[in-house]
């Protein structure tokens, strides 16, 4: 498929920057934390098993956070998150592999790296346990799975449909993560993991990503099948550590006032 002509202007402008990054010296080799293993522990402890997002902005929010990323991460451990996703994609969303590999350092939590990863080389930047690989722009899929296992990541492969959920399944993926937002318009819509989710086998760990904003957004992907749970700018907007421990808490302490669904940006 020809992605840039199936995305909104802004996504189209993230890849293009993205192509044009020099690529990386040597390759890494990593010793990943398990990442379906933090979230099946949280969930057994009682807790909403939550992948807290370091993302300074993005194309879909206003304003920067320009906090030290480490003190975030911290923030967000003790909050009660699962993992941590640390933003790499500079222009648009002002991260590095810098603070990534500053968090990684920092605590003993799985960390996916959130980027537009397009060749193998990408991969090369920063360790990471877990490595973003965006199905639908990513035609030779299988081969990037493949390179990312090669270096030690756990790729979590990102789909918006059923047609990608089938491209993963077919490129060995059993870590998938469902994008509720859509990449053409850029909308958020909670009903597209639910749509996608039924679809996957049983022994895969899905993540439902971009739109959670209230606990009970978080109940209500729980329900559809999330294993784990993606959440950036609900978390980013005010103090992290106290957002953070009200997502975990959500499926212990449900409330009337907490809401019923949003177009939250993750």
């Amino acid at each position: 498929m020809n992605a840039n002509e199936e995305v909104a202007p802004a996504v189209r402008s993230i890849l293009d920057s993205a192509r044009r990054r020099d690529p990386p010296d040597g390759r890494v080799a990593v010793d990943a934390r398990s990442l379906p293993d933090a979230l099946s522990g949280a969930a057994a402890a009682g807790r909403a098993p939550v992948i807290a997002e370091i993302k300074p902005t993005s194309p879909t929010t206003e304003g920067e956070r320009d906090d030290d990323p480490v003190a975030l991460a911290r923030e967000m451990v003790a909050g009660g998150a699962a993992a941590l996703s640390v933003l790499t994609e500079p222009e648009h969303f002002g991260g590095s592999v810098e603070a990534l590999d500053r968090v990684r350092n920092a605590v003993d939590v799985p960390i996916l790296r959130k980027d537009f990863v397009l060749e193998e080389h990408d991969l090369d930047a920063v360790e990471a346990d877990v490595i973003l690989l965006i199905a639908r722009f990513l035609p030779n899929l299988d081969d990037m799975v493949d390179a990312a296992r090669d270096r030690g990541f756990q790729p979590l492969v990102e789909v918006h449909d059923r047609d990608e959920l089938a491209l993963a399944l077919d490129a060995g993926a059993d870590l998938i993560g469902v994008n509720n937002r859509d990449l053409a318009r850029l909308d958020v819509d909670l009903n597209t993991f639910e749509r996608v989710a039924p679809a996957a086998p049983d022994d895969v760990t899905l993540i439902a990503e971009s739109g959670l904003a209230t606990p009970a957004d978080v109940r209500r992907m729980r329900a559809a099948g999330a294993d784990g749970l993606l959440i950036g700018s609900a978390i980013m907007d005010g103090e992290v550590r106290e957002n953070v421990d009200r997502f975990v808490r959500a499926e212990r302490q449900p409330t009337e006032n907490d809401g019923t669904g949003s177009e939250g940006d993750t």
